[in-house]
């Protein structure tokens, strides 16, 4: 080839126009090493990112990280909805991607305000995330359909039956994040439960390993991989220790409950006890990024990047299981160090408000 011929050539790989996606990310919390991941798909998908993301205030760790920060109101305000949608517009995003459970309900309401706004909403149907944030109601979907998963009664049923099997697995009705969540020895016990948190619900008490299973279904609803992660540590609800299993048998059940519950998109997680006697036994679907899913990530299932990839229209194959079995992840804590004036008026902010890093 000759010199004039390669300048030619060099010249135009330089003017081809990049692709350029801006995704926003609600409820960004402690979420750097997700935004982290994505930031290394785009640079693979040569793309040109720009990350948003969302919080109550700046105290947020992954607020720091993202390209362009914004602070908005608490979920559960009536302008919480409104000022996202406004970002939306001002700010020309693609993509919502979500990353708590309380922030699902509403977003899944207002799929279609987004979309013509030009954002498509990464979440699972409204019909999806109301099952998943019902303990009751995921009961009652996974075992009609015949899903090992553990016989559930609202607390007052408990209360009236004659004959008891405990212990007893108490969880809030609507809870998540690991909070609020009991083992129940005894009626008494029982009896000040239902007193404390009359809409809970009580569980089959289940002993056996917990593994978190991350479905991938993208933007179609297909599922496309399961990753089996054994807990091995959990902190404040979070997986802070974690081993990828690659059990075809685990892997069957996530693929199974994600096509029972329908019109599942994105990546969800599936929570289940894998007992030694052979049973695997589901007790808990949050449709949404699970805390460690950076280890499915790290392991080969290149989630941001299958993601990226479906929303720009591209098609990328992704094999089954073509993932590192076995690898480990150990957490560690790590700082964000930012001026002492910012979280000092952290918990003053309650408009939405744009911020661009210089």
């Amino acid at each position: 080839m000759s010199k004039a011929s390669k300048r030619t050539t060099r010249g135009a790989r330089s003017t081809t126009k990049r692709q350029r996606l801006r995704i926003l990310f609600t409820c960004v919390g402690r979420r750097v090493e997700l935004i982290n991941a994505f930031r290394r798909a785009a640079r693979v998908l040569r793309i040109d990112l720009e990350i948003h993301g969302a919080d109550i205030n700046h105290t947020a760790p992954a607020i720091h990280v993202v390209d362009v920060p914004h602070i908005v109101p608490r979920i559960n305000e009536r302008k919480h909805i409104p000022a996202l949608l406004e970002l939306v517009e001002r700010e020309k995003i693609n993509a919502v991607i979500p990353l708590i459970d309380s922030d699902l309900e509403s977003l899944s309401k207002s799929v279609k305000r987004f979309e013509k706004l030009g954002a498509t909403v990464v979440i699972s149907d409204a019909d999806v995330i109301r099952t998943c944030a019902d303990k009751l109601l995921t009961f009652q979907k996974l075992n009609a359909a015949g899903i090992d998963t553990p016989l559930t009664m609202p607390i007052a049923d408990a209360l009236k039956a004659k004959d008891h099997s405990f212990p007893y697995f108490f969880k809030p009705r609507h809870g998540s994040a690991g909070q609020g969540l009991f083992r129940v020895n005894t009626l008494a016990e029982l009896r000040v439960f239902a007193n404390r948190e009359p809409d809970a619900v009580v569980q089959e008490y289940v002993e056996g390993v917990e593994h978190t299973l991350d479905v991938y279904t993208g933007l179609d609803g297909v599922v496309r991989c399961v990753v089996p992660r054994r807990r091995l540590e959990v902190r404040t609800g979070e997986v802070s220790k974690g081993l990828v299993v690659k059990d075809p048998v685990v892997m069957a059940v996530g693929r199974r409950v994600a096509e029972v519950l329908g019109a599942c998109r994105g990546v969800i997680t599936v929570q289940c006890m894998v007992v030694r006697r052979g049973r695997i036994c589901v007790i808990e679907v949050n449709p949404r990024f699970g805390g460690g899913a950076p280890l499915s990530i790290a392991a080969g299932a290149d989630f941001p990047k299958w993601l990226m990839a479906e929303l720009l229209g591209k098609t990328l194959r992704v094999n089954y299981e073509d993932y590192r079995d076995n690898l480990a992840m150990l957490r560690y804590d790590e700082s964000v160090f930012v001026d002492g004036n910012v979280a000092a008026g952290a918990g003053e902010v309650v408009s939405a408000n744009t911020q661009r890093k210089t």
